[in-house]
C-alpha cells in the first residue's frame, strides 16, 4: 500500500517539472532578455503581422549596429595621431652645444711639397703640370715640385693632415662669453666632420662642464667674435667634392646626445655682420608602430651610445665604407684604417655619394621616439661701423678692410625661459572604441555587455540540452541492442505481441529448455 502512494506523488512531480518553461524555450528566453524588440517577435500562436512588423525592427536596427561597429572597428585600424603643442616654463635650461666650422678646410701656410704630391690631384683638383703655378699661388715664389733633396713619404695619413692643416680655433677666436664669464679655447672639443677640423660649445664630452642658463635674451647665452681667416683660404683652382666658395663659418646648434651633422643641418655666418641666433628649446614625442614610425629601443652601435638620426647615419655610412672600401673617412669612428688620398677619391667619396642619391635603402634610419632640437630665428647688423672701424683695426692690429672681410659676432641665446612640447597621441584608442560600440548598441539595440552575457548563457543551454538528448538516445539505443542479444524475440501465442522489455515482473510467455541430442537445443512453448 505504501508503495502505491508514492507512485502517484512521483507522477505528479514529474508532470509538474514537465509544465515549467524549459531554459532552451526560444519564447522564454525573449520574454526576459534585455534586448529590446524581440519580446514583441516570439510569441505563442501564429505569426501575425504585428510579429512581423517587429521583427523587420528588429533586424534593421541590428544591421544598422553591425555596420556602425564595422565603420569604428575600421576607423580604429588605420590608427590616426593627433599632435599636441605644449608650452611649458622652467626654472633652468641646459644650454645646447653649438658646432661651428670654417668653411675652408685647409690652411694654405701649412700645406707642404709632400701634401700637394699625395693630394694635389684628388683633394685640390691641381693636375700635376700645374703643380709649379699652384705652389706660386699658394706665396711659394720659384717653386718647383721636385726641388733638390725633396722625397715624398711613403705613406700618407689623412688624419694628421687635416689636424695639423685646420684652422685652429687659438688663432680664429678673438673673444668669448657665456652670460656674464669669459670663456677661450679650452671651453671647446674638437670634433672632425665632413667640414673638416671643427669645434664644439658645450659638447658635454668627459671633463667638460655642462652649461646651463636662468634667464633669456641677448646676455645670457653664448657671443664669439671670429677671425675667419681668409688670408688662409686655399685658392681654388679646380672642381672637386671638396671645393667650397663661401666665405664664413657654419654653425649647427643641436642636443649633447646626438652628433653633429653639420654638413646637412648647420647654417651659415657670414663676415662683416653681427648674427643673432634666438633659440627655443623643442621636446619632441612620437609615436611607435602602428600609429608612428619611429624607434622607441635602444641604438645598436657599437659608436654610439644614443640613438638619433645623425648618430644612425654616421653609423651606416661608416659600415658601409667598411664593407665597399675596406677604411673609414677621418670623420668616422671606429678603429678602421683611414682611406688614402686615392680612396678618398676613387671609393669613399662616389661611395658616400651614391649612399645618398641611389641606395637609400641601405641607410634606414628611424625618427627616434623621443628626441631635442632647437627653433631659430636669425637677424643681422653690419659690423664693423664706420665708427668702430678704426677701433677694431688699432685693438688687433690689422686694416680696416681685414676688420670687414674677416670679423664676425654670433649671439646666441634662449628667446625665453620655457620649452615647446610637440607630442604625438592616438587619436582612437581601444576606449574609444568600445565607447562608440556602446553607444550604437545602446541606441539601436538596447542592449549591453550583459545583454551578451544573456545571448551566450542561452545558447549555452540549447547547447546542452541537444548534447544532453543526443547522449541519452545513444543510450537508450546501445540498451536495446543488449536485450536484443539476451533475449531473442521468442514466439508467442497467436494474437499477442513479443515482450518489449526484461523479464521482470512477470513475463506473459515463459520459455523452458529441454536438453536433448547435442548439438541441438530445443525450446518448448507453454501458456502460463
Amino acid at each position: 500500500m505504501k508503495e502505491a502512494g508514492q507512485q502517484p506523488e512521483e507522477a505528479l512531480a514529474e508532470e509538474e517539472e514537465a509544465s515549467l518553461p524549459k531554459a532552451s524555450d526560444i519564447i522564454n528566453f525573449a520574454g526576459s532578455c534585455t534586448l529590446h524588440g524581440i519580446s514583441h517577435v516570439f510569441l505563442p500562436g501564429p505569426f501575425t503581422p504585428r510579429r512581423v512588423a517587429w521583427a523587420g525592427a528588429v533586424l534593421a536596427a541590428v544591421g544598422i549596429f553591425l555596420y556602425q561597429v564595422g565603420e569604428r572597428v575600421q576607423y580604429y585600424q588605420e590608427y590616426h595621431h593627433v599632435t599636441m603643442l605644449d608650452e611649458e616654463e622652467g626654472k633652468l635650461l641646459v644650454f645646447p652645444a653649438v658646432t661651428l666650422c670654417n668653411y675652408n678646410r685647409i690652411r694654405r701656410s701649412r700645406v707642404t711639397r709632400n701634401d700637394l704630391h699625395w693630394l694635389g690631384r684628388e683633394l685640390l683638383g691641381v693636375e700635376p703640370p700645374d703643380y709649379p703655378d699652384y705652389l706660386r699661388a699658394l706665396g711659394w715664389p720659384d717653386a718647383d715640385t721636385s726641388p733638390p733633396g725633396f722625397f715624398p713619404t711613403r705613406s700618407f695619413n689623412m688624419l694628421d693632415f687635416f689636424q695639423r692643416t685646420g684652422h685652429d680655433l687659438e688663432d680664429m677666436l678673438l673673444d668669448c662669453r657665456f652670460r656674464t664669464r669669459e670663456c677661450g679655447p679650452e671651453n671647446f672639443t674638437t670634433i672632425f666632420t665632413r667640414l673638416g677640423k671643427c669645434y664644439t660649445f658645450n659638447s658635454g664630452a668627459p671633463g667638460q662642464e655642462l652649461l646651463t642658463t636662468v634667464k633669456g635674451g641677448t646676455g645670457n647665452g653664448l657671443e664669439l667674435m671670429l677671425n675667419i681667416q681668409q688670408d688662409e683660404y686655399l685658392p681654388v683652382w679646380g672642381e672637386t667634392e671638396e671645393t667650397s666658395y663661401e666665405a664664413g663659418v657654419k654653425v649647427q646648434i643641436h642636443s649633447q646626445e646626438e652628433p653633429p651633422s653639420i654638413d646637412q643641418l648647420g647654417f651659415g655666418v657670414a663676415p662683416g655682420f653681427q648674427t643673432f641666433v634666438s633659440c627655443q628649446q623643442q621636446r619632441l614625442l612620437y609615436l611607435p608602430p602602428p600609429w608612428g614610425d619611429c624607434k622607441s629601443g635602444p641604438i645598436e652601435s657599437a659608436f654610439f651610445p644614443n640613438y638619433s638620426m645623425a648618430a644612425c647615419r654616421i653609423d651606416c655610412e661608416t659600415r658601409y665604407l667598411a664593407e665597399n672600401c675596406n677604411c673609414r673617412m677621418v670623420h668616422m669612428p671606429g678603429n678602421a684604417n683611414i682611406c688614402t688620398p686615392e680612396l678618398y677619391k676613387e671609393c669613399a667619396d662616389p661611395a658616400l655619394n651614391f649612399l645618398v642619391e641611389k641606395d637609400n635603402e641601405f641607410c634606414r634610419c628611424q625618427t627616434p621616439c623621443e628626441t631635442m632640437r632647437f627653433g631659430k630665428e636669425l637677424s643681422v647688423v653690419k659690423i664693423p661701423s664706420k665708427a668702430s672701424a678704426k677701433y677694431l683695426a688699432k685693438k688687433y692690429n690689422r686694416s680696416e678692410q681685414y676688420i670687414t672681410e674677416n670679423l664676425l659676432v654670433l649671439d646666441i641665446f634662449f628667446e625665453a625661459l620655457n620649452y615647446e612640447t610637440i607630442e604625438q597621441k592616438a587619436a582612437y584608442e581601444v576606449s574609444g572604441l568600445l565607447g562608440d560600440i556602446g553607444g550604437q548598441m545602446g541606441l539601436f539595440i538596447g542592449a549591453s555587455l550583459l545583454t551578451i552575457l544573456e545571448i551566450l548563457d542561452y545558447l549555452y543551454e540549447v547547447l546542452r540540452e541537444k548534447l544532453l538528448i543526443f547522449y541519452q538516445g545513444r543510450k537508450q539505443a546501445g540498451n536495446g541492442n543488449e536485450d536484443d542479444l539476451e533475449y531473442p524475440d521468442l514466439p508467442c501465442s497467436p494474437g499477442r505481441p513479443p515482450p518489449q522489455t526484461a523479464r521482470a515482473p512477470a513475463p506473459s510467455c515463459v520459455a523452458t529448455r529441454t536438453l536433448s541430442d547435442p548439438p541441438r537445443t530445443r525450446y518448448l512453448i507453454t501458456r502460463l
